[in-house]
């Protein structure tokens, strides 16, 4: 765990001399700008001698090269096709071709004719498979020859049989007042805001929310994209289960609070709905703000980020590039030792996506306005095409472990009963399953049954590992639930504490951390008040300093896991670290809860 990060959060950061930031154009190549291999230079191309490169193409991941597709034979067909179900597969329904580019990653290029039919072979290849496939973008390379040379780059996309659509989670983070909502109004009704706040309206849940116009809960918003990269949104009076019918590429933003006293639970959303990106929102005419901890946070929790400067209609460019310069300053901190990528145009936003997937280092850098609706398509190409962190084989081992459903959010629904929401984190749950659910005040487990699923507001008979979804418990007794449980296969003899070890870096305390020093301590979905029993070999923490903390939490014991992440704060006091070590509670008093059969309810 890097102690720099503390910087983020302390406002003690210097900026790096020197190495300009990775911005601008992705090169010549159709490739995604990389830097491709040292004795090509830049990848700008033009010289027979010094040619541009790509990395070469590795076996894994959802990224083919080919040289050329024409006219192939039959045997020759069936491979590529086969070639193209395993891309498929890597990219859990999404495969880019680099067509013109050898194996090692040569840029070569191909005549009119050549790319034209080695596209109607792709296209066939495609159909063979069930897909559709898309021009990303094409590009001219200059490789020793008086004929012009092309390189086309295509998105193919097929939902997986086993799945519905795609499914990427992004949170959206940002300061107060900094267009989060709206910018999520905007995509989501396709309707651009009027410079009042028309568009965030149907966003928010409360009425304080619309009188003050700021988020203090956490809400949910969809967009998609059809198998050709078409949006899909609410325009045209579509209903959310509309919407998960024509798309095969779901984007779920969750909608986080930008006001400080909304803290907690702009974390609690970090922790608890592990979003696979995170989108920083930053108003051009007001700056930085809380973003700086915003940013920080992301970094801890190591969850990706890209970031989105927005209201450029109110600021002149000044202001803008003023706005940009002073986040790649930022970015650039010791602490984060990010290469921050401004994308200017569809070929930057295509770059922009694969490097970010590829790298973590690189932070694409968004500026568009909500009202004007300016560069607002480029952050769409760039949600399109950006593809899951996770590999097939990643989630098919995480299918495989028992089911265990993190407990978010709970409801009562009339004529339906009660409801939690929240994320499965590993196996598969199905309508009419028996879970157990817990730990209870005093740490037993419950058992339940789950009556139906539905996801983004639709019906659906299986979830799997990964996925969020509301989950129907019918007449089972509200009270026994809270935010912070599991739901859990009954075999799996689940282990809970009060007492645990973490290994922690203190980010940020004005004085001293000692012994009996009290935090909230947010594990994934758990957050609670613990109390610091314990500093291993120390009797003090400064900022910056590292150690292993027992916790003991004061009010129920939690179900947690070794090795999860963790974050703790106090007033302005702030640290990170990861469960080290459980006090498991013994198994008599973990055992199912027998003695309570009034509320073992048959369905």
């Amino acid at each position: 765990m890097d102690s720099r990060v503390s910087e983020l959060f302390g406002g003690c950061c210097r900026p790096v001399g020197g190495g300009g930031a990775l911005r601008g154009r992705g090169g010549a190549g159709a490739g995604g700008g990389s830097k491709g291999k040292k004795k090509s230079g830049r990848n700008r191309g033009g010289k027979a001698n010094n040619p541009p490169y790509l990395p070469p193409e590795a076996e894994d991941g959802n990224i083919e090269y080919k040289l050329k597709l024409v006219n192939p034979s039959q045997y020759r067909f069936e491979h590529l096709v086969t070639q193209m179900k395993w891309r498929l597969q890597e990219g859990r329904g999404e495969a880019v071709y680099q067509i013109g580019v050898e194996d090692n990653g040569l840029l070569v290029g191909l005549s009119e004719e050549e790319m034209r039919a080695s596209l109607k072979t792709l296209r066939r290849m495609a159909e063979k498979v069930g897909a559709d496939i898309t021009i990303l973008r094409e590009r001219e390379v200059d490789y020793d020859s008086d004929v012009p040379r092309k390189i086309t780059e295509v998105l193919v996309r097929k939902v997986p049989d086993n799945q519905q659509f795609l499914d990427l989670r992004v949170a959206v983070l940002g300061n107060v007042d900094s267009g989060k909502s709206t910018l999520l109004g905007v995509l989501t009704q396709g309707e651009l805001d009027n410079g009042r706040g028309r568009a965030r309206l149907n966003l928010f849940r409360h009425l304080h929310e619309i009188q003050s116009g700021r988020t203090s809960s956490i809400s949910f918003e969809i967009l998609g994209f059809n198998s050709k990269g078409e949006v899909v949104n609410y325009s045209d009076s579509r209903t959310a289960e509309e919407i998960c019918e024509s798309s095969s590429k779901m984007i779920t933003f969750i909608d986080l609070a930008g006001h400080h006293k909304y803290l907690k639970t702009t974390i609690f959303g970090l922790t608890s709905y592990c979003p696979d990106f995170a989108m920083l929102v930053v108003s051009a005419n007001t700056g930085i703000g809380t973003t700086r901890e915003h940013l920080g946070l992301a970094m801890a929790l190591k969850v990706p980020f890209f970031i989105v400067v927005s209201k450029v209609d109110l600021c002149s460019k000044a202001t803008v590039e003023r706005t940009v310069k002073q986040l790649e300053r930022i970015l650039k901190q010791p602490g984060c030792n990010k290469l921050p990528l401004l994308v200017n145009s569809d070929d930057d936003a295509v770059t922009a996506a694969q490097q970010f997937a590829q790298s973590p280092n690189i932070t694409p850098i968004f500026t568009l306005s909500s009202v004007s609706g300016e560069n607002l398509d480029l952050l769409k190409v760039f949600l399109n095409i950006l593809p899951p962190l996770t590999n097939s084989k990643e989630q098919e081992e995480l299918m495989q472990q028992l089911t265990e459903f993190q407990v978010d959010e709970i409801y009562t629904v009339p004529e339906v009963g009660t409801v939690v929401g929240g994320t499965l984190s590993s196996g598969i749950c199905r309508e009419g399953e028996s879970l157990v659910v817990g730990p209870t005040d005093d740490g037993k487990f419950l058992q339940l049954k789950v009556c139906s699923i539905q996801r983004n507001r639709s019906a659906c008979r299986v979830l799997r590992a990964g996925q969020a979804a509301t989950l129907a418990l019918g007449p089972f007794d509200r009270s026994l639930l809270r935010k912070g449980m599991v739901m859990v296969s009954p075999e799996m003899n689940p282990t809970i504490c009060s007492v645990f070890e973490a290994e922690i870096v203190l980010l940020f305390h004005a004085t001293t951390f000692r012994k009996g020093f009290q935090v909230t301590v947010h594990v994934g979905n758990v957050r609670q008040t613990a109390i610091v029993e314990k500093i291993h070999g120390k009797d003090k923490l400064r900022t910056g300093e590292k150690a292993v903390v027992r916790f003991r939490f004061i009010k129920h014991p939690e179900y947690l896991k070794i090795g999860a992440k963790l974050l703790f704060r106090e007033g302005v006091t702030k640290g990170i670290g990861h469960v080290t070590d459980l006090q498991a509670i013994t198994t008599e008093e973990n055992s199912l809860d027998e003695s309570l059969g009034l509320r073992r309810l048959t369905f």
